[in-house]
């Protein structure tokens, strides 16, 4: 289980296709009301955000991204990597109307763990998706 509590740092990882379409709107809402992919995050806790792509497929260019933020906030802020969290947003990991999950999550994930930093999955949980999920239109 992560430690949110000691987490100062939030990555949101979108899809890059799918941001060519979505302003990233649901994935905003959902952290600032901790909802969805973001309800085990203290409701009274301030945190910095970023939202970036994963740089198109195959998803490679989340290594480079994530290192370099990795070192820029040890360089200029002294934060280190433990701070850090990377959230994958619901558009690459979840059967959606955007979309089937990326076919490079598991990629993206190794990519991710290589860099030694706390991941989660999902951001935004449509009412709609989820009942879909469960009829058997999405898949989990």
């Amino acid at each position: 289980m992560v430690d949110l509590l000691n987490k100062e740092y939030v990555v949101v990882v979108q899809c890059d296709i799918v941001k060519q379409r979505c302003p990233g709107y649901f994935c905003e809402k959902a952290f600032h009301e901790r909802t969805g992919g973001f309800k085990l995050y203290p409701k009274d806790k301030a945190y910095r955000v970023l939202y970036m792509t994963c740089g198109g497929c195959c998803g490679r260019a989340v290594h480079r991204k994530v290192t370099l933020l990795k070192r820029r906030l040890k360089k200029k802020e002294n934060i280190d990597k433990d701070k850090i969290i990377v959230q994958l947003s619901s558009c690459i990991t979840k059967d959606n109307y955007h979309a089937p999950p990326c076919p490079h999550l598991d990629y993206i994930k190794t990519l991710i763990d290589r860099i030694g930093i706390d991941m989660l999955e999902d951001t935004e949980i449509n009412n709609l998706s989820e009942k879909r999920r469960h009829e058997g239109v999405y898949e989990d």
